[in-house]
């Protein structure tokens, strides 16, 4: 088995980067599931490494904190009784007259916060993210990532969690843990890689696939970049994890032009990370907090220090994530290392986080195509694009890019271990995984076969951090 991989580290947007001792990562990777496969795999990668931490976070609204998930008296506090009264006769309306058909995610928000909710604190923040009109979001991103929580179960919940005595709803938003490796997520997909070397295996560095050859519906050979320099290799079959509308432009012969129109048709948002040292043992006790605040370009803010405190090497230092989702060439993508260094420092003083004169030193990493967008046109796109690619009987495609599916990091996980059953002559389809509103955790649902599950029995069975 060969794995080629175009950055110069394993990991993708799971990696984990590293500045002068300093960790952080590509986005906050929680690990959490209830796929007992991976749960597994995890633990047997990173055996003791793999700890439990417990997560807050908050959003910043209207110069305020708010806790996420919602607590009554905290946003009654924050709110007022006069605007919470009002959000509340909101969501009363919306369930009285719902939007119908639910199409964007405006729509699916409104039906289950009520529209003044939506427009304090899902909109700005989730355009921000976007860079497009919530009407212009499909509601299937909306179903996918909320994951059936609503005003009325956030509301119960911040009532009734203090009688639970530990027991969770399930409600997947409202998770209160979670488990994390010690140096970050990219501990796992190096403890992967080794692996794989172990085996007899091959992981490349640097390596960009930029053709796939196929003849009579198989792949015969790949194109592969290497320092400038390209070279024609045979493969036996082929899973790409490349972004789907790479992968169309990279055949040869070419795809048929519908396929082609259906690929130029799928979008993708960009992101950059700016690492900030600051010079101060404790900033706030948050892992992360959303910043819902037009003011500011900064969309999330990630301390890795309280994601684990082997991620800063000084006990004495703090290593704050500023997130700005962009366009690749926009004129967040394009502004300078020093520049972006700067903006982060400005906005986070401006936020009342960090003194100015406190942040040390910053860096930035990019990462193109970060998320698949879910826009009004994608859906009739990815169905032309699955009819055709599944044409090919040596070609499985896993993860977010390579199936243009926003899944969690244990669903891409999952979408990978059955491509590579698939491509073993398997009855499984990656294609399938985490396609309900809700979200399919209930024990291995996706028919994992059992030989998969018995190489990792090494490791015992163990509850999830969330339940189930």
């Amino acid at each position: 088995m060969s794995v080629l991989e175009a950055d110069d580290c394993v990991g993708g947007i799971a990696r984990t980067a590293e500045y002068k001792g300093f960790r952080f990562d590509i986005g906050g990777h929680r690990f959490f599931t209830k796929v007992l496969t991976v749960q597994r795999l995890w633990r047997d990668l990173l055996g003791d490494e793999l700890l439990t931490r417990p997560r807050l976070s908050r959003i910043y609204f209207n110069g305020r904190y708010f806790a996420y998930p919602l607590k009554a008296v905290n946003a009654l506090a924050g709110l007022g009784v006069v605007q919470s009264l009002a959000v509340f006769a909101s969501y009363g309306w919306a369930q009285l007259r719902p939007v119908s058909p639910e199409l964007s995610f405006e729509d699916w928000v409104i039906n289950r916060f009520g529209r003044r909710l939506y427009v304090m604190f899902f909109k700005s923040y989730t355009e921000k993210v976007w860079g497009i009109p919530c009407t212009r979001i499909g509601a299937q991103w909306a179903a996918q990532r909320i994951k059936g929580l609503s005003l009325w179960v956030a509301a119960r919940e911040a009532l009734l969690t203090p009688f639970r005595r530990g027991r969770s709803s399930g409600v997947r938003s409202l998770i209160e843990e979670f488990e994390y490796p010690r140096l970050g997520p990219g501990q796992c997909w190096d403890a992967c890689a080794s692996r794989i070397r172990a085996q007899d295996g091959t992981v490349e560095l640097g390596a960009r696939v930029v053709g796939v050859r196929h003849h009579a519906g198989r792949i015969e050979a790949i194109d592969v970049e290497r320092h400038g320099a390209t070279h024609t290799e045979p493969v036996a079959a082929l899973i790409s994890t490349m972004p789907l509308r790479t992968l169309i432009e990279a055949l040869a012969p070419a795809a048929p032009e519908a396929v082609q129109l259906a690929a130029a048709q799928l979008s993708y948002r960009d992101f950059l990370t700016v690492a900030l040292i600051v010079d101060q043992a404790d900033v706030f006790p948050d892992n992360w907090i959303y910043v819902h605040d037009a003011s500011v370009r900064v969309g999330r803010i990630q301390n890795f220090k309280n994601w684990s405190p082997a991620m800063v090497p000084s006990p004495d230092r703090t290593c704050l994530g500023l997130e700005y989702f962009c366009f690749e060439g926009d004129g967040l993508w394009a502004m300078t290392d020093a520049d972006l260094v700067a903006l982060a420092t400005d906005e986070l003083a401006l936020l009342k986080l960090v003194d100015k004169a406190l942040v040390c030193d910053g860096t930035v990493v990019r990462m193109p195509k970060a998320y698949p967008i879910y826009d009004d046109r994608y859906l009739d796109a990815l169905t032309v694009l699955r009819d055709y690619v599944t044409g090919f009987e040596n070609l499985q495609l896993a993860g977010r890019n390579g199936l243009h599916k926003y899944n969690n990091q244990d669903h891409a996980m999952v979408t990978g271990l059955l491509a590579a059953e698939a491509l073993c002559g398997a009855r499984v389809d990656p294609w399938t995984v985490n396609v309900e509103d809700e979200y399919l955790e209930e024990g291995d649902v996706y028919g994992l076969a059992p030989e998969l599950a018995d190489l990792l029995d090494s490791q015992p069975r163990v509850p999830s951090p969330i339940g189930g």
